[in-house]
């Protein structure tokens, strides 16, 4: 880790730890602060290690269990034990070669049993057995593995494009069913709505024939009491008379109306009374047998 200074004294920076050798052996761990050393009795500092977090990025190619190639991305941060600092300083040349070399060997033994999506859920699983398999190892030469983390997973450029296209599929396919829902309730309610203004219509629809036939009865009831030698009959077609050329005159006054040819004389009108007439009495006859009855 570093060459022996043969001083009389040395300062060891915060955060550090000095590695002291007697003779070329290890003698002692020299704490921060001013440090002195006697050269003459073969005592000198050997190296200083840090004892700050270290972060050690390491990307990985593996390939998982439905045979899509991935990247991972990991982050180590590991750090030295103080007072196994001799075993950091003496044991490893080169710590973080060592430490992804062991990444290296856990991640592609346990990634290919997940599939893509398991390894999305459970990159966690990944860390975990990682951390692990390193503090059991890495204890053994003075460091301590504090965190590691798996920052990102790259899928092949093809198969992140499958993905996303199979999410707008799924997507789309739940918006669709969403839409048909809303014009199946918008169906329902047009439907709703058309049944209650037909049922509003005919209401008022008999209602006013209902009202029609009640004025028509007073009419002929008061002109029959008020003008002597007139009969039901002449009322009726005084009344038909009436009412027929009211139509005509409402055609006629219409700006919007088109042309219509209907049949006209005082013959047709007295067709349409009769009509009339004859289905009044039928009804009446029918009510008469259903008194009787």
């Amino acid at each position: 880790m570093g060459n022996a200074n043969c001083v009389f004294c040395g300062c060891v920076d915060q955060a550090s730890i000095g590695v002291v050798e007697k003779w070329g052996r290890f003698h002692r761990l020299a704490q921060p602060g001013l440090q002195f050393f006697n050269p003459f009795a073969g005592v000198c500092l050997a190296g200083v290690l840090s004892t700050r977090i270290n972060s050690l990025g390491v990307l990985i190619e593996t390939k998982t269990k439905d045979n899509v190639f991935v990247q991972l991305h990991c982050s180590i941060q590991y750090r030295v034990i103080k007072h196994n600092a001799d075993d950091a300083f003496y044991e490893l040349q080169n710590p973080q070669e060592q430490i992804q070399s062991y990444v290296f060997d856990v991640v592609r033994a346990h990634v290919p049993r997940m599939t893509l999506d398991e390894l999305f859920e459970q990159k966690g699983d990944v860390a975990q057995a990682v951390l692990e398999e390193l503090e059991k190892i890495m204890g053994a030469y003075g460091y301590n593995i504090e965190h590691i983390l798996v920052v990102d997973i790259i899928p092949d450029p093809s198969v992140k494009k499958a993905m996303n296209e199979i999410n707008a599929a799924q997507r789309m396919q739940l918006a669709n069913v969403f839409k048909g829902e809303a014009e199946k309730i918008l169906q329902v309610k047009k439907a709703e709505a058309e049944a209650e203004a037909k049922y509003l219509g005919g209401v008022g629809v008999a209602r006013q024939r209902q009202a029609i036939t009640d004025g028509l009865r007073e009419n002929i009831l008061n002109f029959s009491h008020k003008v002597e030698g007139t009969s039901s009959k002449d009322v009726m077609d005084l009344i038909m008379i009436t009412q027929y050329f009211d139509t005509i005159k409402d055609l006629g006054n219409g700006s919007k109306n088109t042309t219509i040819f209907i049949p006209h004389g005082p013959g047709h009108v007295r067709d349409i009374g009769e009509q009339i007439r004859n289905g009044m009495m039928e009804a009446s006859s029918a009510q008469v047998n259903v008194d009787l009855i």
